[in-house]
């Protein structure tokens, strides 16, 4: 069973058991995706028209952290115009536990 959610504006798939890194969530200890897209079992698949209706995902928030750093360089040709900067964007790392369809 797997199920596409959106969180962050993205979308990611995910089943039980999976760990994903999302954009940061501001959660205690338990994270809950309302916004599924698409969930799958063995012999049945439900599309929503955004979301399904009555389906979540549930997951243990089990890390907040920052990726890695990247280089935001800015000039000006011939004018002498820099400006470096860098940024490590946050993120939350989550443990998919349970996803429910009523």
């Amino acid at each position: 069973m797997f199920a596409v959610i959106e969180t962050g504006g993205k979308q990611y798939k995910v089943s039980e058991g999976d760990v994903i890194e999302v954009e940061k969530v501001s959660a205690e200890d338990e994270v809950v995706f309302d916004r599924v897209l698409m969930v799958q079992d063995e012999n049945d698949v439900k599309l929503g028209t955004p979301v399904v209706e009555n389906a979540k995902v549930t997951g243990t928030l089990l890390e907040n952290g920052k990726g890695k750093k990247i280089t935001v360089f800015k000039y000006k040709p011939k004018k002498n115009y820099r400006r470096k900067q860098g940024h490590r964007q946050p993120y939350s790392r989550v443990k998919i536990d349970k996803i429910q369809i009523s």
